[in-house]
């Protein structure tokens, strides 16, 4: 009888062990305004400051970086810093002046963790391709001195191009594929529809004969089918695994596309 009893009992608990191991919400389900899994993207920041000989320093865009990060982290996505040197990255200090302020900037302004972290970058050297499901360089005037030629940055962009993950950029950032290259030896823009900031731009913040190379003219040299829209006006593209952005006010756009490709 004792040993009718124990079995009753045990395959009690096993059914209801089952039920509640049925009713378990999956980890990986997030709410439909989140993306469904947890994804990891790399933002590579530059660490350049000098605006060429003109005294004036340079950086990146704060409006750049924060309107695509908060775009990606508010849909669950998670974002590791990086940069050449590591450390704190310089920040345009034009991009901080009242007239460029955006409710993106504004956020980061007041937004301490974020400034943390952003003080902490990784070295480039030592992060894997691996570990991420994507990369995206924010612009400003910085990306055209270190990161067009950076062999870490290039190592990253070919390698995650050769995995099938996306690379994103916007406004100057697009310099970064001045020497990537594909598998046979191509420019990696070769035949790519892509924008970037456009001649007419560089030439109205009067920068044309201060900057290393023109974004526009590089991305064409390259074999890039170069589009824009007119100054200032929003504008990303998407070829394949690369996403592109003309400006500033085109970083959320850049941040949609590579969301959408992340799902």
């Amino acid at each position: 009888m004792k040993n009718i009893v124990l079995v009753f009992t045990i395959v009690i608990a096993l059914i209801s062990c089952k039920n509640t191991t049925e009713k378990q919400p999956s980890t990986e389900k997030i709410s439909n305004t989140k993306i469904e899994k947890m994804k990891n993207v790399l933002f590579v920041l530059t660490s350049h400051e000098d605006l060429g000989n003109t005294g004036e320093k340079t950086g990146f865009w704060i409006e750049e970086f924060a309107a695509p990060y908060y775009a990606l982290k508010d849909k669950g996505v998670n974002i590791t810093l990086a940069s050449p040197k590591g450390g704190q990255p310089p920040i345009d200090p034009k991009s901080e002046l009242p007239d460029f302020q955006t409710p993106a900037t504004i956020r980061f302004n007041e937004d301490k963790e974020t400034q943390d972290l952003l003080s902490k970058t990784l070295k480039l050297e030592i992060v894997d391709q691996a570990d991420y499901d994507a990369i995206f360089y924010p612009g400003g005037h910085g990306p055209l001195w270190d990161l067009s030629e950076d062999k870490n940055s290039i190592r990253l962009i070919e390698s995650f191009y050769a995995h099938n993950k996306p690379v994103a950029a916007v406004c100057h950032a697009p310099a970064i594929f001045k020497y990537t290259k594909t598998a046979d030896g191509a420019s990696l823009v070769k035949g790519k529809k892509v924008t970037g900031f456009s001649n007419t731009e560089e030439d109205a913040v009067q920068l044309t004969q201060v900057v290393p190379f023109l974004v526009e003219d590089m991305l064409k040299e390259n074999g890039g089918i170069f589009s824009k829209k007119e100054d200032w006006a929003a504008h990303a593209i998407e070829d394949g695994l690369l996403i592109t952005g003309q400006n500033p006010a085109s970083s959320e756009l850049v941040a949609e596309l590579l969301l959408k490709k992340l799902k």
